[in-house]
C-alpha cells in the first residue's frame, strides 16, 4: 500500500485522472470566456446597427457624410467639428468615399476587428512569468473588458478612431520586431494623436533609443507632408489652436477627463487656469514617466504602457472619453501585499472605466467635483501614487492570506467558476465591497424604475390590476386588514408619526449597520450574510420587472391613507423629490420587510446575547407593522419578501456551502511562520 500511495502505478494514474480532470476543467472556462466575449461583442455589433442611422456613428457622419467636414473645399477647421490632426484628415480625406459606403456594417466591424486585435496584444503582453491557466484565459477575460469599456463603447457607437493609436503604441512596443519599426508605428500613432509623444521618453530611458529617432522621424515627415499637402489646415491646428485646443466641444465639458478640463470645471480660467495646469501636468509627467521607467526596467512593461497612457490622458488639454482606453489598461498592475488587498485596484478600475461615473457616486452637490472627474483622478492615481508590486517582491506571486474562518467545502466542485464562491474565509477588501454595495444599489434602482417603462404613470394600469388580484387573494384567505390597520393607527397621532419615521429611517440604516459591525467583528460570517442578501435582492428584483404592483396607499377607491407623504391626487401623485426617481409600483416583494428579516435572521443567529437577539427580531416586527399601517405594502408583500430572504440564504447555503466556523483568532501567514495545520500554502 505504501509503495503504491508513493510512487506505484496506481498513483501515477490517479495523478494522470487528476491533471485530466483539471485540463477539462480549464477547457471548459475557457470556453466559456470565449461565450461571454462573443456574446458582448455580438451585442455592441446590434445595438450600433440597430440605432437608427441619424443617430449612430454620428462623429463618423460628420467627417465623411455628404456634407461631412471631409468634403468641404475649404478648411477641415471651419466648423471646429473635426479634431484630428491635418496628417489625420490627410489620411481619411481619400478614403471618404468607401467609408460612406460602409458607413454601417463595415466600419462597425472594422473597429470591432481592431478591438479583438487589441485584447489579444495585451494578452500577450503580461508580465512574465505567467502561469498556463492565465495564459489561456487572458485573451478572452481581455477582449470581454474592453467590449464592456465606455471608451470602446462610445468609439463604436459614434465611429471613433481612437483604438488605431492605442493599437498602434502596443504593437510598437510588444508585436513587431526591431526598435525602428516601432518607432515607426508610435510616430504614426503620435501623427493621430500629438500627447502620445510622451511615449518617447519611455524608449529613450529604457534603452531603446532607435525607437525613439525613428518615432521622431516618422511623426516629423508624417507632420510635413500634411503640411505640404495641407498647409492653411496645419497652420490652423499647430499655431491657432495649439496642437488642437479648442477644437471639439468646450473643454469644461464633462467628457472631457484631462486635468485642463477639470481645473475649467472647478471655475478657474484665464492665465491662473493655464499656469496651474503648465504646472501640474509638468509635475504628473516628470512623476508618471519615472515610475512608468522603474516598471518597465522591472520587466513590467505593459504596465509601463499603461501609467505613460494615464499620464498622457491627463496632460492633454482635451481627453475625451472615446481617448480614456489607457486607463483600463493599468488594471495589470499588482497592489498590495495580502490576498483581501489584491482585487481592489483592477476591479476600481474595471468599475470607473465601464459605469457610468452617476452609478458610482450618490447625486449630492459636495461629491460633483469627485464623480464629474472621476475617470481623471484614476488615471492620476494610476500614474503617479498608486503603490504597484515590483516582480521583485516577495508579495507579487505570493500575497499573504488572512484567515478569519475554517475554509467550508463548496456545493458542484465540477461547475467551473462556482468552487469560488466557496472562499469565504478572507477578509474582503473594504474599498471593494463599498464600491460593489454602491453599483448594486444603483442597478437596483435603474430596475425599479425601468420596471414600469421608465415613469410612475408607464405601468399604473397593469399595476393597479396586479393590486386587485392581491386583495381578492387576500379577502379568500381573511388576511385583508390594510384599511383597518392604516385607519386604526391614522387615528392616533404619536403611533402615525412613529411609524412614518420607522418606515422612512430605518430601512437603510439598519442593514448596512448589520454590514458593517459583520465587516469589522466577524469578516467570515460577513460573507454569508451579504451573498444572502445579494441573492434575496436579486430575486426581489425580478419580482419588480415581472409584476408590477400598486401598493395599497395608491390604489383609487380603497380609502388607504398615505400617512408618509399625504393624501394622494391619483392624477398627479406627489411622493416627494422621489416622484420622478423611483417606482413606487414595485411592491411585490417588500424589501422594507424582506431586509429587515434579514437584519432579524443575522443578528438572531450571530448576537452572542439573548436580548440583541430579541432586539434584532422586534426590527422586522416593527418593519412590517409600518408598512402595513403606512399603506406602502400589503401583507403578502411581506410573504413576498420573506420568501426572497429565505430563498437567499437557501441560494447561499447551496453554492457557498453551510456558514463558515470562525477561527478563535485571526491567522496571518508570513513568509517566516511555519504553514498552518490546514496544509493550505500561500497562494
Amino acid at each position: 500500500m505504501a509503495n503504491v500511495e508513493h510512487g506505484g502505478t496506481a498513483g501515477n494514474a490517479f495523478g494522470a485522472g487528476a491533471a485530466e480532470s483539471a485540463r477539462a476543467r480549464l477547457r471548459a472556462i475557457r470556453i466559456g470566456l470565449w461565450l461571454i466575449a462573443a456574446v458582448l461583442a455580438i451585442r455592441q455589433v446590434t445595438v450600433v446597427l440597430s440605432t437608427p442611422k441619424g443617430e449612430r456613428l454620428t462623429d463618423l457622419e460628420t467627417w465623411v457624410g455628404p456634407n461631412g467636414v471631409l468634403h468641404v473645399k475649404g478648411s477641415l477647421y471651419d466648423s471646429t467639428q473635426f479634431t484630428g490632426t491635418p496628417f489625420g484628415g490627410f489620411v481619411l480625406k481619400p478614403l471618404t468615399r468607401a467609408a460612406e459606403q460602409t458607413l454601417g456594417w463595415g466600419w462597425t466591424f472594422g473597429s470591432l476587428s481592431l478591438v479583438v486585435v487589441l485584447g489579444l496584444v495585451v494578452a500577450r503582453a503580461l508580465p512574465q512569468p505567467v502561469s498556463r491557466r492565465t495564459a489561456l484565459l487572458a485573451a478572452p477575460v481581455a477582449i470581454s473588458l474592453l467590449m464592456l469599456s465606455l471608451p470602446v463603447r462610445n468609439a463604436l457607437y459614434l465611429g471613433q478612431t481612437s483604438i488605431i493609436p492605442v493599437l498602434l503604441v502596443l504593437l510598437g512596443c510588444f508585436a513587431v520586431r526591431g526598435e525602428r519599426a516601432s518607432g515607426l508605428l508610435i510616430g504614426v500613432a503620435a501623427a493621430l494623436q500629438p500627447t502620445l509623444l510622451v511615449f518617447a521618453p519611455l524608449l529613450w530611458f529604457t534603452g531603446r533609443r532607435r525607437a525613439v529617432e525613428s518615432t521622431a522621424i516618422t511623426f516629423a515627415g508624417l507632420g510635413a507632408l500634411a503640411w505640404a499637402v495641407m498647409p492653411h489646415d496645419s497652420t490652423t491646428y499647430w499655431v491657432h489652436h495649439l496642437a488642437g485646443v479648442g477644437l471639439g466641444g468646450d473643454a469644461d465639458d464633462l467628457s472631457n477627463q484631462s486635468l485642463h478640463g477639470a481645473l475649467l470645471r472647478l471655475g478657474l480660467n484665464g492665465p491662473l487656469e493655464i499656469t496651474l495646469f503648465l504646472l501640474l501636468g509638468a509635475a504628473v509627467a516628470a512623476l508618471g514617466l519615472r515610475r512608468a521607467i522603474r516598471y518597465a526596467r522591472d520587466g513590467q512593461l505593459l504596465l509601463a504602457v499603461a501609467i505613460t497612457g494615464c499620464v498622457a490622458v491627463v496632460v492633454s488639454p482635451t481627453s475625451w472619453q472615446h481617448q480614456l482606453l489607457w486607463v483600463l489598461l493599468a488594471l495589470v498592475g499588482r497592489v498590495g501585499k495580502k490576498t483581501s488587498d489584491r482585487p481592489m485596484w483592477p476591479v476600481a478600475v474595471i468599475l470607473v472605466m465601464t459605469l457610468p461615473a452617476k452609478m458610482m457616486l450618490p447625486n449630492k452637490a459636495a461629491l460633483f467635483p469627485l464623480r464629474d472627474n472621476v475617470v481623471l483622478l484614476a488615471a492620476l492615481a494610476a500614474a503617479t501614487i498608486v503603490p504597484f508590486l515590483s516582480r521583485t517582491s516577495e508579495y507579487y506571486r505570493a500575497p499573504i492570506p488572512t484567515d478569519y474562518a475554517q475554509s467550508v467545502p463548496t456545493r458542484w466542485k465540477r461547475v467551473p467558476l462556482l468552487p469560488f464562491l466557496g472562499r469565504v474565509f478572507t477578509r474582503p477588501n473594504l474599498m471593494l465591497e463599498l464600491l460593489l454595495i454602491r453599483v448594486g444599489y444603483s442597478a437596483y434602482q435603474q430596475v425599479r424604475l425601468a420596471a414600469t417603462g421608465g415613469t410612475n404613470a408607464g405601468g399604473r394600469t397593469t399595476a393597479e390590476h396586479h393590486g386587485d388580484q392581491i386583495l381578492s387573494i387576500e379577502r379568500f384567505l381573511h388576511i385583508d386588514i390594510e384599511h383597518w390597520v392604516n385607519h386604526a393607527v391614522f387615528k392616533v397621532g404619536w403611533l402615525r408619526d412613529f411609524f412614518a419615521f420607522y418606515y422612512e429611517s430605518f430601512h437603510f440604516v439598519v442593514p448596512l449597520t448589520v454590514l458593517a459591525v459583520l465587516y469589522a467583528r466577524r469578516p467570515g460570517d460577513y460573507r454569508w450574510a451579504r451573498s444572502a442578501l445579494g441573492f434575496a435582492t436579486l430575486m426581489a428584483l425580478l419580482g419588480f420587472w415581472l409584476f408590477p404592483l400598486a401598493p395599497p396607499r395608491l390604489m383609487p377607491g380603497l380609502g388607504i391613507v398615505d400617512t408618509v407623504h399625504g393624501v394622494q391626487d391619483f392624477s398627479k401623485p406627489d411622493y416627494g423629490t422621489l416622484t420622478a426617481l423611483t417606482n413606487q409600483y414595485a411592491a411585490m416583494p417588500s424589501l422594507h420587510f424582506g431586509w429587515s428579516l434579514w437584519c432579524g435572521v443575522v443578528i438572531a443567529v450571530l448576537a452572542p446575547k439573548w436580548w440583541m437577539k430579541a432586539l434584532g427580531l422586534l426590527h422586522p416586527l416593527l418593519t412590517v407593522s409600518a408598512i402595513v399601517a403606512t399603506g406602502n405594502h400589503w401583507v403578502l408583500d411581506a410573504v413576498g419578501g420573506a420568501a426572497v430572504v429565505g430563498a437567499g440564504f437557501g441560494l447561499t447555503h447551496l453554492l457557498q456551502g453551510p456558514r463558515p466556523r470562525p477561527l478563535m483568532k485571526p491567522v496571518e501567514v508570513s513568509r517566516k511562520d511555519p504553514v498552518p495545520a490546514t496544509g493550505r500554502t500561500p497562494s
